[in-house]
Formats: structure tokens, C-alpha cells, sequence
């Protein structure tokens, strides 16, 4: 007797009409546009893990909460990431994460993990623009402002 596999379904659902989205030009444009979207209750208490989504316009898709983790770090699964990236057909990313010390300073544990995910999006015609770190007060440190990507 086989045993029936059940299909896997995955949707995806334009949130953001594309003719009024965000047109992101510079690490400040993409700090802003996450930084609203950020829940202002808890990003002093847990780090969270964001992709921004975005178009070959570089006009802002979505953005997509990967992951919440505790107040030193949280778990970024590059499978999901990439079946997000994927799935919304976009053609560039954005990385983000805060920081809920406040420290605008990207860790060594950052920087392996930027370098895998630039990797991976390499074979699949995936631009990393950036990866951001918020902060609880707004500000932001760019890897791409500071040569690291």
C-alpha cells in the first residue's frame, strides 16, 4: 500500500500597491521604510530578522518578518528566506535586523551571516542592496555605507 503525500501550497498576495510604493534610492530610504513598519512595543525587547522586498525598480514589494528571537540574536533560516525572496518574484533584498541594546555595530555573527545570504542569492540572480541594523530610537548602521557589501 503507498501512503498519499499531501501537496505543499504556498500563496502570495501583492500588499502593496506598486504605484504609490516606496522607490527605495539609499540606506536612509530603506531604514525609514522599515523602521515605520517596525512594532515600536517590542523592538527594544527582542531582536527580529526582516527582509524588505523589492522590484527591478527597486520599488518597495513588501516586507516579509522572517524571524523573532530573543534579546542577543534570532535564527534566520535561509530556506524561508529564499522561498519568500522567490515566491514574491523580487529581484533585490534588503536585509534588516535591530538591535535592541541600541548598538549601532555590526557583530562578527552579522557579517558570516550577510556574506552566506549575498552567497546563496548569487546563483540565484538575487541582488543584496543591504543589510540594516535599527535601532529602538531610528537610527541605523548600513553594511553598503560601510563597504561591507
Amino acid at each position: 500500500m503507498r501512503g498519499k503525500v499531501n501537496e505543499i501550497s504556498i500563496s502570495y498576495k501583492e500588499g502593496i500597491n506598486l504605484s504609490h510604493s516606496p522607490n527605495i534610492k539609499s540606506s536612509m530610504d530603506a531604514a525609514e521604510v522599515l523602521y515605520k513598519q517596525w512594532d515600536k512595543d517590542s523592538i527594544e525587547l527582542h531582536e527580529s530578522f526582516k527582509v524588505l522586498l523589492l522590484n527591478n525598480s527597486n520599488k518597495v514589494k513588501g516586507i516579509y518578518e522572517l524571524s523573532k528571537g530573543g534579546i542577543t540574536g534570532t535564527l534566520v533560516d535561509m530556506r524561508i528566506l529564499f522561498a519568500t525572496v522567490l515566491k514574491s518574484l523580487s529581484v533585490a533584498i534588503i536585509l534588516a535586523h535591530n538591535h535592541p541594546s541600541g548598538k549601532l555595530q555590526a557583530s562578527e555573527a552579522d557579517i558570516r551571516l550577510t556574506k552566506k545570504i549575498q552567497k546563496a542569492a548569487k546563483f540565484l540572480d538575487i541582488a543584496v542592496l543591504d543589510h540594516l541594523i535599527i535601532t529602538p530610537d531610528g537610527n541605523y548602521y548600513s553594511f553598503s555605507d560601510n563597504h561591507i557589501i
